[in-house]
């Protein structure tokens, strides 16, 4: 049995530095960099493109709603045509720094309220899809598993990923709880792992009593940002190698 673990990066901004890139990329298999509209700036996403690529991980875009000042964490009243053209501008971006280096994007992830909202929203995974579509059809488009980023990949003719996260509470329908409810992170290490297995081993449940269905992850999310990354990189890493779990990257 195989995973990916993906990280989050490329999120600091001028003279602002946030999460632990340089420590956590040795413990990842694909990285999502950010492209300027939440976090990140031209600077960063070319260090952290070189920095990738010294480590040999997948390099995927991290679009977002254009909300430097929310993190991209704040729903914005966005048209699905300005939801597909900011998806490929930021995808475009970041693909030229790969290009320069030598490389091609291996994926697309989006960041935030943008994925949370299109994890639940036809018009908006679709107008996400169809960004990426444009670009290439060859990119992979990671998203919530079970959720209908999976369904708008399909229509728009592209590969997807299904994504779980080991920190993250979940719902009962499979979505992601709010951050500002309790119990929607896991800072526990310890807890963290334990999540991870058993998302790889027995995928996303989802039992809202409109469903019943399982839905199988093809990669975990670490998030750089969080205080203890670190060690619950480690110890997610440390249990899908003592259950005999490949971690390779997404392909």
């Amino acid at each position: 049995m195989n995973i990916d673990i993906n990280c989050d990066m490329g999120e600091s901004f001028g003279r602002y530095t946030l999460g632990q890139d340089e420590d956590l990329i040795t413990r990842v298999t694909s990285v999502n960099i950010a492209c300027g509209f939440h976090a990140g700036d031209p600077l960063v996403m070319d260090k952290t493109v070189k920095m990738a690529l010294e480590h040999g991980v997948a390099v995927g875009a991290h679009p977002a709603y254009p909300d430097l000042q929310g993190f991209g964490r704040r729903t914005l009243d966005m048209t699905a045509e300005e939801i597909e053209s900011f998806t490929l501008y930021q995808v475009a971006a970041l693909a030229g720094f790969l290009q320069a280096a030598g490389t091609e994007l291996t994926h697309v992830k989006p960041h935030g309220a943008l994925y949370n909202f299109a994890a639940k929203n036809r018009e908006a995974a679709r107008a996400i899809a169809r960004g990426v579509a444009r670009f290439s059809k060859s990119v992979i488009l990671v998203g919530l598993a079970g959720s209908l980023m999976q369904e708008a990949a399909s229509e728009a003719g592209l590969r997807s990923a299904n994504e779980g996260f080991p920190e993250r509470g979940y719902n009962p329908d499979g979505s992601l709880m709010s951050r500002k409810l309790p119990g929607a992170i896991i800072h526990s290490p310890q807890e963290a792992a334990a999540q991870a297995l058993r998302l790889v081993n027995e995928g996303v449940r989802i039992d809202s009593g409109e469903m019943q269905a399982s839905f199988p992850v093809d990669t975990l999310c670490i998030h750089g940002d969080s205080p203890n990354a670190l060690a619950v990189s480690q110890a997610i890493h440390d249990a899908l190698i003592n259950a005999g779990i490949q971690i390779k990257p997404i392909q």
